[in-house]
């Protein structure tokens, strides 16, 4: 038979009666991991940004790439056929004079649509500066 509980005496709940009010150095701890936490969760969303942009700056590249060597390619093969074929009817000195204008105006149109799509791609991770910011925002409402 078991002796009757002590009328001082609570039953084992599990549950610290003091830990229903955490202390300071607690609070100062979780806050601590919380900060961590969300650094981390910056730092990943910073890669994750910069990644996009990096995959955004190497389609633009090798646009210009691609049309840079097929701009060669046609530019030499059209220009010994145009030529030859002005050749007929003037010097061909003049012709191949005309045909490499034609296309120089060609590589400056390319050049200038692979510029505009290099000047889209964003170097800073724009988002991740936001949040950066809202977070100080947050951290130093929680010290006043």
């Amino acid at each position: 038979m078991s002796a009757p509980p002590r009328p001082d005496h609570r039953p084992d709940t599990g549950v610290d009666s003091h830990a229903e009010s955490p202390s300071l150095g607690q609070l100062i701890s979780e806050i601590g991991e919380d900060m961590s936490r969300l650094f981390r969760q910056e730092v990943e969303l910073a890669k994750a940004e910069i990644r996009q942009e990096a995959a955004k700056a190497g389609k633009a590249a090798g646009l210009l790439g691609g049309a840079g060597f097929a701009g060669y390619m046609t530019a030499l093969l059209v220009t010994l056929a145009v030529m030859f074929g002005l050749g007929n009817v003037m010097d061909l000195g003049w012709a191949a004079l005309i045909v490499a204008v034609v296309w120089g105006a060609i590589g400056a149109a390319l050049f200038v649509t692979g510029r505009k799509r290099m000047q889209q791609v964003s170097p800073k991770p724009e988002q991740t500066i936001e949040t950066l910011k809202e977070d100080a925002q947050w951290a130093r409402n929680l010290t006043k």
